[in-house]
Parts: structure tokens; sequence; C-alpha cells
């Protein structure tokens, strides 16, 4: 063992005298000691605080002994599925298994099971009854209370009764673990800790829910899809930590899940405090046989600036699991990690993000967010920017031309991605020259999802017209500076709200565009967003209005491929969503046409990476 890792197996604890773990961490992910890693963080920080914690990393999930690998903890059993949702890590939107894992080692698969914290809390009842076992991470923190299931297409019930586990730690856990934690040394027994915020709790009376906005029971939900959509807003207007209210969701007449409100969000001190912590900020040398964890790859040279997002996508789920108000790390703290990157001996001179959910975030929406919450009637930039959002780039240039200024550093890169309608709300308009100046590298990939306003009003995104008017933004400034750079946009498919009509919409566009993206995003119906919601219920849980869902596997296989019109493969599909729509006019030989038509030598049109580029920004001059 290497003494600065924590203990993975009794010979780990024997070497630094621990006869008993306050903790131990069960994790669906690989051993990575990195900030970037929820286990890391837990466990780094309840170390900080004087606990002891092992880690067991993708225990054997068909042997329940290898649960037992470090003992019976002294407080309690933590469970996480990883950073990433079991079921999304192993299966794509058409359900189809994954060929590899990136966090795990060597990026082989099944080292972890489907719905990883079920079975690992059930694991651990079989071999432990009585010890507290608290359930946390983003699998979990989204299936916290009943949630449509697309794997299983079916209205499950909170995880917390399905795992066995006697809480839930949802939302970012730093302040809910360590209340955890300090309960359960006082001799307070698991069963009474209904109280603390970012948790979850099972109660046995009516009684214990006096004080909580009652939920539809789940029994009607499993009748009724409306009542699941009445539950879900209910739900998404109390993720705020000063505005929320606690939660209750009956399951008979003596089972009530109970959530209470949100955890209050780190101050930047915090925030410095936890990123400053020990970390190795690698994997565990027992995976270098295999070749490391890829997942480090993508976040070793990248900076957390920030957590939370005030952007409010349909399809996000950062609502319910970051929440809405940004919290962000301090110029020193960055400048700190940073270099500790550059001393790294693989370190070649770029830094490759620095950012979070939304990179150019670094603050609350607004004055008084941040100490009395966001508001629950309204959104900060959808359909359009609220009067009082502070949209404000200053201090993130400071930081960025800091960091530039490193020794070592030859380039800071913004992968994480921002937001082009708070770019166009900041009116001093410094950023975009810096962000093309300094910080893009060639292509720059911002997310539109779609040209239909109607689809976009279901995203929770701005309307068309205001990415147009930022592409144009984006390449006047860029022949301004003498750059040839140009933008990339995400698409996504199937979406509700797209009827085969705004899928020809989103295909015309690609055409006048001059552009056939790679790859296009399927929607995929992961647990506690409101697109999700809409998907399971046609509802749009904001105002109750009817939605179209595409759900048929093979209409969404066709307003995919209509996005991905000139690959020769995707010609049949094609022709059948354009006679569907009754866009026959599409098919024939104006410069209009996506397809020639038939037995005329159809070849797709060029779409190589030059020619693509190309016709992007030649498209974006004629504006």
């Amino acid at each position: 063992m290497r003494e600065d890792f924590l203990p993975v197996n009794r010979a780990d604890m024997e070497k630094l005298h621990i006869e008993q773990l306050d903790f131990v961490y069960i994790s669906g992910d690989a051993y990575v000691d990195h900030p970037s890693f929820g286990t890391a963080i837990i466990s780094r920080l309840l170390q900080a605080h004087g606990y002891t914690v092992g880690i067991i990393p993708q225990p054997d999930y068909r042997d329940a002994k290898s649960i037992a690998v470090l003992g019976r903890p002294r407080l309690a059993f933590l469970v996480s599925a990883g950073n990433m949702d079991s079921m999304v890590n192993h299966y794509t939107v058409a359900k189809k298994h994954r060929k590899t894992d990136s966090y795990s080692p060597g990026g082989e698969m099944g080292h972890r099971p489907d719905r990883a914290v079920i079975v690992y809390c059930n694991l651990i009842r079989r071999m432990y009854k009585d010890v507290p076992v608290i359930a946390g991470g983003i699998e979990a923190s989204l299936r916290r209370l009943a949630h449509y299931d697309y794997w299983s297409d079916s209205l499950r019930r909170s995880i917390l009764l399905e795992s066995g586990a006697d809480l839930i730690s949802y939302g970012m856990g730093e302040r809910s673990i360590l209340a955890i934690a300090e309960a359960l040394d006082a001799g307070i027994a698991v069963r009474d800790l209904t109280y603390i915020p970012g948790t979850v709790c099972k109660v046995r009376s009516k009684e214990q829910t006096r004080d909580c906005v009652m939920l539809p029971d789940y029994r009607d939900m499993q009748k009724n899809r409306r009542k699941y959509a009445e539950s879900f807003y209910i739900q998404y207007c109390n993720t705020d930590p000063f505005l929320g209210k606690r939660l209750a969701e009956p399951y008979s007449d003596h089972c009530f899940v109970v959530q209470n409100p949100a955890s209050k969000p780190l101050s930047t001190e915090e925030m410095d405090d936890v990123y400053g912590l020990p970390y190795q900020r690698t994997w565990h040398p027992m995976y270098d046989e295999a070749g490391g964890i890829p997942a480090l790859a993508e976040v070793k040279f990248s900076l957390t600036s920030c957590r939370g997002c005030f952007g409010a996508c349909s399809f996000c789920a950062l609502t319910f699991h970051q929440g809405r108000i940004v919290q962000a790390r301090s110029h020193e703290s960055l400048l700190h990690e940073a270099g500790i990157m550059t001393e790294e001996p693989d370190f070649k001179g770029y830094i490759h993000d620095v950012g979070g959910p939304t990179a150019d975030f670094r603050g609350p929406a607004c004055e008084k967010q941040g100490t009395k919450g966001a508001c629950p009637g309204r959104q900060c930039l959808f359909p359009e920017p609220c009067p009082h959002l502070k949209a404000d780039h200053e201090d993130y240039i400071a930081l960025l031309r800091k960091l530039r200024a490193l020794p070592k550093v030859k380039k800071v890169f913004i992968r994480s991605g921002i937001r082009f309608d708070y770019v166009l709300a900041d009116k001093k308009s410094r950023f975009l020259e810096e962000l093309c100046r300094y910080h893009v590298s060639g292509q720059l990939k911002v997310a539109p999802e779609h040209v239909s306003d109607k689809v976009l009003a279901c995203l929770g995104k701005p309307k068309h017209a205001v990415y147009e008017e930022f592409a144009s933004r984006y390449r006047k400034m860029n022949e301004k500076l003498g750059m040839k750079q140009y933008l990339v946009p995400y698409l996504m498919s199937s979406h509700p709200g797209s009827t085969m009509k705004e899928a020809v919409e989103l295909a015309e566009y690609c055409r006048d565009l001059g552009y056939m993206p790679e790859q296009v995003q399927d929607f995929y119906p992961t647990p506690s967003t409101i697109s999700t919601c809409m998907y399971y219920t046609g509802l749009d849980p904001r105002n109750m209005k009817p939605v179209y869902v595409p759900k048929d596997p093979h209409e969404k296989a066709m307003q995919r491929a209509l996005i991905q019109y000139r690959d020769p493969k995707n010609r049949p599909l094609v022709e059948e969503a354009l006679k569907r729509a009754g866009r026959t006019d599409l098919i024939g030989y104006g410069p209009k046409c996506l397809l020639r038509p038939a037995g005329n030598g159809q070849k797709a049109a060029p779409h190589g990476k030059k020619k693509v580029i190309r016709n992007i920004h030649r498209r974006s001059s004629k504006k």
C-alpha cells in the first residue's frame, strides 16, 4: 500500500494501525483519488474531520463476502454507484450494451452491476443486518423519490425503499455527510436521523410528516400519469435550499419517504477547503497493470471552478442534484491547483478546462440568490434573461488571465461549455474577445440543441434567433482578430415536442449550414429531468399542456437519420421520414433537396472535416 491512499484491504488497515474503520465506502467506480470523483471528495472530507475511511471499489457483486473485506464499520457503510448512473453507464439510448466503461480498469466493462446502489445495499444487508447504510452519489440522488425508469419503462419506487438503505444523502453531500457522521458518532440511532438537510429518510407514521408538503401517493401515480407530473413539478419547485419545503411521498398508511430541504450551498472558503484536501490526483496503483482508469484523462489537467447551474435546461438533472445556485472557488485555490498540475511529469502545457456545469457561470444569477434562494416560479435565462440577472464575466476573465500567465502554461481551454445567451446578456462584451483570442482551438462547440422554437421551448433553451445572433457575433469577432475559428453546434433528436415536421426543419438547417454532424445525441430519458417527465406522461409539468413525444424506436431512428441525411446508410430512413412528413419536395435535383430520386446514383454529399468547417464558416459569413 501507498500510505497516501486510503485503505482498500486489511493489510492497508494494519499498516495504518486501524483495527476498525469508522466508515466503509463502497463505490461502483474504480478508486481514483481526484476531486472530480465523488468518492474521493466525501472520503477525504471525512478523513479531514477525524474519521477513518476505507474504500471498496467495484466489489464482486456476485459475492456478498466482497462487501466484508474491510470488516464491519463502526458508524456506517456509504454506498455510491459512482460518477455515473449505472444504467446510463451500461446502456445506450437504444438500450444496447456499451462496450467500454471509462471508470473501470483499462476501460473494461463488467466491473459493476446494473442498478448498483440497490445491489450493493442488498449485499450489505445479507452480511450486516444492523449496520447503518447511507446511499449517495448521482444514482441515489436522482432516484430519491418515485421516478420514471426508462430501462424498465415503469414508475419505480424511491431507491431508498428498493435498496434497503437507511438514508440517502442527495445532491452535493459535503454538509449532509458530516452531519450524519457527527450524529452517528454521538450515538443517535440512524432511524432518528429524520431532520438533516440534504437527506431522504423513511418514516412509519403520518404524524411524522405534519410539517411536510404531501406528494401524491405512489399507488395513485402508478394509475394516473398526470399525478406523477404534478408530483414532479412540486419536487422541481422545492429544490432550493432556502425556499424548499419538506416533502413526503406516501407508499402506504405506514410507509412514507420524506425529503428534507436541500443542503445550503458552500461558501467560497468551504469550496476551497474541499478542493484543497490531500488528493493524490491519480488512480490507485493497483490499476497500473491494467493501464489505469480512462476517465482520469478527461479531468487530470482540468480545473473545477464552480458547481451549480441556473441554466435550467429541461433535459438536465442539475437542478435536482447540484441546484441552481452557483458556487465558485477562489482564484487563489484554482491557481494553487493549477500550479500542482504544471509539476506533473506528463503536463504538456495545456489546461484542458476551467469550468463546471457551465464554464462561464462564476456566481449566483442575481444579488439575492446566494442568500435568499432561487425564484421557484421563474427561470434566470429562460425564456428570456430575467431583468435581475447579473450577467458579468469580469471575474472569469481575470481568472483566465492569471492562469494563462502561470509558468509552463501554454494554453487554457474552455471545454465544459458556455451559455451563449448568457454571453449575449453581458453588455460589456469583453468575454467574447477573450474567448476567441485565447481559449478556442479552431472550433468552439456550443449547444443550441435544435432550431424549432417549439422544441426549444420544451428544451428550456432560448429561441433560435438568439443562437443566430451569437453565431453572427462570433464570426465578426474572429474576423476582427484575423482568426479562422468555427462554431460547431450540438444537436439533439427526438426530444419531446419534436414531430417529424420539426425534425425535417432541423435537417434543412444542417443543409443550409453545409454541416453534417458526425455524432447526434438522441434524447435519453434519465431520472429527475423535466424532459423525462414529459417523455413518460406526455405532459409538460410546468403548465400541464400535452406534449408530443416520439417514443417509437423506428420514428426516433428516422428523426436521427434526418440530421445525418448525407450518410448513404441513412437513405431509406430519410426517404421514409420525408414521405411521412409530407415533404417529398425535398427529394429531387434542386439545390434545396436532401435526397436525389431513387435509382439515380444517389451519393452522400461531401462531408469530410475540412468541407464541413469551410461550409460552416461560409454560411456564417453570409449573415
